[in-house]
């Protein structure tokens, strides 16, 4: 099977064409679109193995339907060093039939499926990975370059075990060579007793009010004693009646 030719603009602007890279292996991975999760995920692995990709002399092409902005925002931000292509209306994933119907959270939408084509110096395609799982594909492709399909299955294997959540198992008991087990009594479950209510503690009594001492009463002023009337004497009587008038009685 050869790969159909095509020409493709760059995160760059230039336009490539595959033939361009005839005589090299093309690695041509297609993503659902810039960063979002599990595609950041699959390209920043084919970013860490960039330097052993390129001792392979293999060409790493990341291509999606995102434009030459996206492009160039989402290789910027993971510091991506290989070309990103634009399929920007799909034409390329849809003669390829990797242009599907979608599914997510109950919404149905057509979008890219996640697949690689590794292309040949000749431009045949000796494999394709279909159905990607983004986390240690890049791994995978590396062992296929270097050891064909069954170290590219094996690379999987291998990743996938070392990255699988460990299950842990109850222990069994030890078998003991005694005699049977004997039968535990079961023990009665003791009949709740009520306990009995506390009592409110009592408050101690409030102490009475000290009244405040009575002050003495006050004791009436002494009145001055009457001096007793002075009695007229017999004599200033006598020249009382002698000032009369005679004839008056």
């Amino acid at each position: 099977m050869l790969f159909p030719d095509f020409t493709l603009q760059t995160d760059m602007g230039a336009s490539l064409s595959l033939s361009s890279l005839r005589g090299r292996t093309v690695v041509l991975y297609f993503y659902p679109k810039d960063d979002t999760t599990g595609c950041t995920v699959e390209s920043c692995a084919f970013r860490d193995l960039f330097p052993r990709f390129m001792t392979s002399d293999a060409v790493i092409l990341g291509i999606s339907p995102d434009g030459v902005e996206s492009h160039q925002k989402f290789k910027a931000k993971y510091h991506l060093p290989f070309t990103l292509l634009v399929d920007e209306d799909h034409a390329l994933a849809e003669s390829l039939g990797i242009w599907v119907e979608k599914q997510f959270m109950g919404n149905r939408y057509m979008g890219v499926q996640r697949t690689t084509y590794i292309i040949g110096p000749d431009g045949d395609v000796p494999h394709v990975f279909e159905k990607v799982n983004p986390a240690g594909h890049a791994d995978e492709v590396m062992a296929f370059l270097q050891g064909g399909l069954s170290a590219a299955q094996t690379a999987r294997a291998a990743f996938d075990a070392a990255t699988k959540p460990e299950v842990t198992t109850p222990r069994t008991p030890k078998a003991t060579t005694k005699g049977p087990a004997r039968p535990v009594a079961k023990k009665k479950p003791k009949s709740a007793r009520k306990k009995p209510a506390k009592k409110p503690a009592k408050k101690p009594a409030k102490k009475p009010a000290k009244k405040p001492a009575k002050k003495p009463a006050k004791k009436p002023a002494r009145k001055p004693a009457k001096k007793p009337a002075k009695r007229t004497g017999t004599k200033q009587r006598a020249q009382k009646r002698a000032r009369k008038p005679a004839g008056k009685k």
